[in-house]
């Protein structure tokens, strides 16, 4: 592929919550194919995940669990104010 490369600029919050996301859905539970259905669309998924991969240093740390948790908490308030009513009190 010959093409312009594009650049994406997420929030260190934001790509941690994405990497971990990806996962859950690239590896955990086996249904990229559930939920991607066009496979054209997995070479991008597959890109991003390895970039985020090589950039983020908390997927390889010992408190994985609760910064994420913080993580995903600071991005709740972001887009919902300080009661997180966004998300129907599910977790991402």
């Amino acid at each position: 592929m010959d093409e312009e490369a594009i650049t994406i600029k997420l929030t260190r919050d934001q790509a941690f919550v994405l990497s971990d996301w990806l996962h859950q859905v690239m590896f955990r539970s086996d249904d990229l194919e559930g939920i991607v259905y066009d496979r054209a669309v997995w070479s991008p998924i597959h890109t991003i995940s390895g970039s985020l991969d090589k950039s983020l240093s908390e997927i390889f740390m010992h408190d994985y669990g609760p910064r994420l948790e913080a993580a995903k908490d600071r991005l709740r308030t972001h887009l919902y104010g300080e009661d997180d009513q966004g998300n129907n009190g599910e977790s991402w």
